[in-house]
C-alpha cells in the first residue's frame, strides 16, 4: 500500500503505511534487512517531499545498519549509497568533496 500512495504523491499516507511496516519489522531487529529496507523507503518519501535533511538522516540510519548487517559491498548497502547521492543531487550538491 505504501508504494501505491508514494506513486500517487500521497506522501503522508505513504509514510503512515511505511511506519506501520517499520513497527512490525523492528520486532525482527533494528538491523534486520527488512527493517532497513523500510527505513530506506521512508527516506525516499522524505526525499520526494523535499525534506532532504530528514531523508539523509533516514538513509544514514539504513546505511549504518546495512554496513553492519550485510557489509560495505552488499548490493543493498550500495543502493543506499546511491539513494543518498540522489538526495545530494536534489539539493544541488554536485561536487565531490
Amino acid at each position: 500500500m505504501a508504494s501505491i500512495f508514494d506513486n500517487q504523491g500521497q506522501y503522508d499516507k505513504a509514510l503512515e503505511w511505511h511506519g506501520r511496516a517499520l513497527a512490525g519489522y523492528e520486532a525482527l531487529g533494528v538491523d534486520h534487512p527488512d527493517t532497513l529496507t523500510t527505513v530506506s523507503c521512508m527516506a525516499s518519501v522524505f526525499n520526494c517531499q523535499g525534506q532532504y535533511d530528514k531523508a539523509l538522516e533516514w538513509h544514514g540510519r539504513a546505511l549504518v545498519g546495512f554496513e553492519k548487517a550485510l557489509g560495505v559491498d552488499h548490493p543493498d548497502t550500495l543502493t543506499t549509497v546511491h539513494n543518498m547521492a540522489g538526495v545530494f543531487y536534489n539539493q544541488g550538491q554536485y561536487t565531490v568533496a
